[in-house]
Parts: structure tokens; sequence; C-alpha cells
């Protein structure tokens, strides 16, 4: 499944000869041979990052900044694990998962990645085609439609599918058509950083520089309390109900920490990662490449985008209320603003809770499903209560772009938002494809090219279909696919745990020593920090529902172990 063997015998002699002339050398190398870590950026600086970090804005202001980095950087961990194991061993990971550790664990990651590819893909295509009807072609595809809301979809979607599929078609090739994937995705990548740098460039006089530095500083309180600038507001409340907006803040607060952690590295990205490398044709002497690929393609693209983002939230949303949901608003040139549909429904949302606190259990039943007698009594809730419930409605990329348009114009305000977003759900359209192929071609056991892998790729089309199941949650699609990748993202974690410690697997390549103690420590600590978020999701989300399936999965893990260990004690008993 690797390059040309020309190929890759030019790029070791290209990293042996730079290594020899030092470190200078050694770096321009890597940034020439670099590639598997960009493809990482391109499928995790998606929809859900984008969700994610605006969501965190809103909630936590500047003070999250450092949630997403520190998730990126526990996924990165493992991800080195994965591709240390794969170069050492130059073995597929799905069969040396199955072989040497236990088919339970190596079937659940491959399916897992692959339910997880057709379900994020859903969100990406409904993300292209709200973007390209509210930013960037409103008058063509927004409310003067090209031909009607339908068929607007069908068009957008179906040449975003083709464009897709043609790009990830490319990848089964060798030589230079790989090389000229990669290259595209580096770009588009690299253009998804420079759009939102943009965004916080505009924005760069009403920053403060000195709060941002200080959000990117890990303060676990922000776990258990609400930002401190809701503080003033939550104290205007009467002390009976200043519980239970906390509660309100809290809950938010931590889904949307959740969420930003499982979109920073997902399951189908530790699928992605060791197959592009054996792609790549590459072995044990790239090890030192892999770890600067991953920093210099994946972490700092995913730092600098997904802080931007935060940082344009926070300063726009954070603690302020949409305009026009509780009391009057005008814009510059005197005209009422009137809050979305969208913004209205999310803004009822958060009332419902207080409503029916406020009214009992009958009472709030017996309004039934009248929005008119429902509004009428939230109009009637304390102005206080209704201007934070007003505060933490989840805004869109669309509600950014317009925010920053009388610093840049409307026109260049919706292109920077609307190219950059784009950029994120196609090139993870594209990724998600790719992965599909890598996982089907693996569950057949035939080789990751030619037609067996571009139809393969396929399976993660279905995705085409969001746009017109989804239609009325575009944007806010991306939050539940991401928590359900974090369910499943442990699995793929204890995998890798296990397969680092294999020494019939890595042989002489085991880690020893201190070194292997710290690998060690790295990979528990990260992969208890994916199981402790994704236990808690579950909870929030199924309760013990979730948890029994849970536990299903791991004793099916265990029973099959141990009847693979009495097999082998069978097999060795002379007697």
């Amino acid at each position: 499944m690797s390059q040309d063997k020309s190929g890759v015998e030019a790029d070791r002699q290209l990293l042996a000869e730079a290594q020899s002339r030092g470190p200078a050398a050694t770096t321009m190398a890597y940034f020439k041979l670099s590639g598997p870590g960009w493809l990482q950026s391109a499928l995790t600086l998606g929809g859900g990052s984008l969700a994610g970090s605006l969501y965190l804005g809103v909630l936590g202001g500047m003070s999250l900044l450092w949630i997403q980095p520190l998730a990126m950087i526990l996924g990165i961990i493992m991800l080195s694990s994965i591709g240390y194991v794969t170069l050492s061993t130059g073995k597929r990971p799905f069969q040396a998962i199955n072989e040497h550790v236990n088919p339970v664990l190596g079937w659940g990651w491959a399916l897992a990645t692959l339910a997880a590819n057709i379900v994020w893909c859903m969100p990406q295509f409904s993300l292209a085609n709200g973007v390209l009807q509210q930013n960037l072609l409103p008058e063509i595809l927004g409310q003067q439609f090209l031909f009607d809301p339908f068929w607007d979809k069908v068009v957008i979607s179906g040449v975003i599918l083709i464009l897709s599929i043609a790009i990830a078609w490319s990848y089964s090739s060798k030589g230079l058509g790989l090389k000229l994937f990669e290259l595209m995705l580096k770009l588009v990548v690299g253009m998804i950083v420079l759009c939102f740098m943009g965004v916080v460039f505009a924005l760069r006089d009403t920053l403060d520089w000195g709060q941002i530095f200080w959000g990117f500083i890990p303060d676990p309180r922000r776990i258990f309390e609400p930002s401190a600038d809701f503080r003033p507001f939550i104290e205007a409340i009467s002390p009976e109900h200043q519980q239970f907006w906390t509660t309100q803040i809290l809950d938010s607060q931590r889904d949307k920490l959740i969420t930003a952690a499982a979109t920073a590295v997902g399951i189908n990205m530790t699928f992605l990662f060791p197959y592009s490398l054996l792609k790549r044709g590459w072995t044990s002497e790239f090890r030192g490449l892999v770890t600067f690929d991953l920093a210099t393609g994946m972490f700092i693209p995913f730092l600098l985008a997904t802080s931007c983002v935060v940082v344009a939230s926070a300063s726009q949303f954070h603690a302020k209320p949409v305009a026009g949901l509780v009391e009057m608003a005008q814009n510059e040139a005197g005209e009422p603003i009137a809050p979305s549909e969208k913004e209205w429904r999310n803004y009822r949302r958060n009332m419902m809770p207080r409503l029916k606190e406020e009214l009992g259990a009958e009472g709030f039943a017996s309004l039934g499903k009248d929005q008119e007698a429902l509004n009428a009594r939230i109009d009637q809730l304390p102005k206080e209560e209704r201007m934070l419930g007003a505060m933490l409605v989840e805004r869109d990329a669309g509600a950014l772009a317009t925010t920053i348009e009388p610093l840049v114009g409307k026109r260049v305000a919706n292109l920077a938002f609307g190219v950059g977003v784009l950029g994120m759900a196609i090139s993870t359209i594209i990724m998600l494809m790719t992965i599909s192929g890598f996982v089907i071609c693996e569950i057949l056991n035939v080789k990751s090219e030619g037609w067996p892998f571009r139809i393969s790729c396929l399976a993660a089309a279905v995705g085409v279909l969001g746009p017109f199941f989804w239609s009325k949650a575009a944007f806010a699609l991306a939050v539940p696919t991401s928590v359900f990748g974090l369910i499943l993202l442990p699995v793929a974690y204890l995998t890798f745990f296990l397969l680092m410690n294999q020494k019939k697997l890595l042989g002489e390549h085991l880690p020893r020593g201190r070194y292997r103690v710290i690998w060690n420590v790295l990979m528990a600590s990260s992969a208890g920090i994916a199981a402790y978020a994704s236990i808690s999701m579950v909870w929030i989300k199924s309760g013990y529902v979730g948890l029994i399936a849970i536990g299903l999965f791991l004793g099916s893990a265990v029973v099959v172990q141990i009847m693979r260990r009495s097999q082998t004690d069978s097999a060795g008993d002379p007697g």
C-alpha cells in the first residue's frame, strides 16, 4: 500500500544526507517530506472544531483557550505511539491489533471509525450548504434562490460530492498523484488558518492581549465554576434563582468542554495516521520526522485556527445577550435588529427549564406546545434572567461574521468566514472518504489502492444526505456527532496503549527503561482522561443503557482474551 520504492528510497536518501549536514538541514528536509500530519489537520479542522471553538468563546470567554491545545497534545501522544509501532514493525495496525492484542478491540476500532466517518460527514455537507447560502453567495443561494430550496441543496451538495470524490480518489494513485493530494490539502489548511487569523487581525484593536495570554494557562476551576464575567449578572438575580442559573451555565460549559476535546482528535484520526504513514512507505528511520510532522502539520495549524475562532467569539459574544431577544436593538444605520429563528429557538430552549420551575410540572404541561403562550410566560420572568438566557444562546459563523462587518465591511467579513468555513467542510469530507477507503479495504483484507479503495471511499458519501434530513440543524449537527466520537475514542487509546507494550510485536524496538516509563505515563494519562470524558458523556446522554453497552463491549473483549489464552496454553501443553 506504499508509494513506489524509488520514491521511498529517494526520501530515505534525502533524510540521511540532511541528517549528516546537521539540524538545520534536517529541519528543511522534514518540512519537504512532511505530509501525514497535514492530513490530520485537514480532518480535524472541520465543523466540530469550528462549533466547539465558537461555543467555548460564548461560554468561557478567553479563559477556555487552553482546552483545545491540551486535548490536541493528549491526542498527539497517542498518535505518536501508534506511529512508533507502525514504523517500527511495518505492519498494518488492524491486523497487528487482531493478532497481538484482541480482535474485539481491533474490529471495534475499525467499525467505530467507519460509523464515525458516515455520521461526521453529514454535518460537513450541511455546513457547506449553510455557509454558501449565508456568507459566500447569499444573493444567489440565499433568500433569492437559484432554483428552489430543495434543488439548491441538490446542486450544492452534488458539486461538493463530485469534487470531494475526485480528490479522494487521487489518493489511491502513486507518486505524483499522492504528492498533489497532500499539497492540495496543505494549501487548504493554510487558507483556513489565514482566514481566521485575518478575523482576529480585524479585531486587534478591541482585544485584551494579556487576557488572551492567560487564557492559554490551564485552569481546572473552569470545570466547576462559571466564567467570572457571568458573576455580576448572576448576582443581580434574586438569591433563590442564582443556583439555577449557575447550574445551567456549568452544564452547558462542561458539555462544550467535552465537545471541544472530542473534536481535537477523533477516533477516525487514529485510523488515518498509521495508514497514511504506510502509504508513504516510511520505516523506522522516519520516526523523528513523524513527531515533527505532527507538531508542524497538525498541532500548529489547529492551535492557530481554533484559538482565533475562540478569541473572536469571546470578544463578540461572551456575556453578551443576542441583540433583539430581550430588548429592542438597532444597528449603526438605525435599523432594528431581528434575531434569527434559530436564535429564538435556542433562547426558548434555554428558558424552558426556568419556566417549568416557575410554573411547576402541571402548570407547565397546561401550556402544551402553544408557542405564543410559552413566549408570553417567558416574557413575564425577571429581565435579568432573560438576559442570561439570551447570553447563553449558541452562535454560528454567520453571526460572528455579522459582528465584524462594521470593522471590515460586510463583503470582506462574509468572505473571510465563508472561505475558511467552506475549506473546513470540504477538506473534512475528503479525508472522511479517504479513511473509509482504508477501513473497508482493511476489513476486506485487500490493498488500499485502485478501484477497491475508490469504491470503499464512497461509504462516507452517504453524508451528502445530511442537508436534506437535518437542514434545520445545519450548524448544530457538529456537536452531537463530536460527542458520538468521544464515546468511541477510548477504544482506540486503550488499544494503542496495549500495542506499545507488546514485546512479541515490537521486539527490539520495545521501549525500555526510563523511556518506557515516560511513554506509559503519558499514554495512561491520555487514555485515562479520554475514558473519563467518554463515561461522563455516555452517562449524561444515555444513562445506564450506555454504561451497560460499554460494559458488554469490554466484557466481550475479556472473554475473547481468556479464550485465546486458553487455546495458547493448550497448544503449548505437550500432554
